[in-house]
């Protein structure tokens, strides 16, 4: 079962599981206030970065400003398999690491 699928910038869909929004929010617990957040960040994002390790794997990351942190980007990884893209976690970080 999905949370949420969107389809993102580059065209692609991409899903939020039940099983991963509930590991995202174990781990980061504020993050359960941000669901819209994690949408925009994949529809407008203001930066898509490769992860070295794996060709499959993109880093969304949006700022938000309004965030009461010094993580104020939010960094959405997608892993993509056979076209399509399943979130594997999301969190604010401080910078977009390159």
């Amino acid at each position: 079962m999905n949370v949420f699928e969107v389809i993102d910038k580059t065209g692609r869909k991409i899903r939020l599981t039940r099983r991963q929004w509930r590991e995202t929010t174990l781990k980061h617990p504020n993050m359960a206030s941000y669901l819209e957040e994690i949408k925009e960040t994949l529809i407008r994002p203001d930066s898509i970065t490769d992860y070295s390790i794996d060709e499959d794997v993109r880093y969304y990351y949006k700022y938000f400003k309004h965030i009461k942190s010094k993580n104020k980007y939010l960094l959405v990884i997608v892993k993509y398999l056979n076209g399509d893209g399943f979130i594997i976690k999301s969190f604010f970080d401080r910078t977009i690491k390159k």
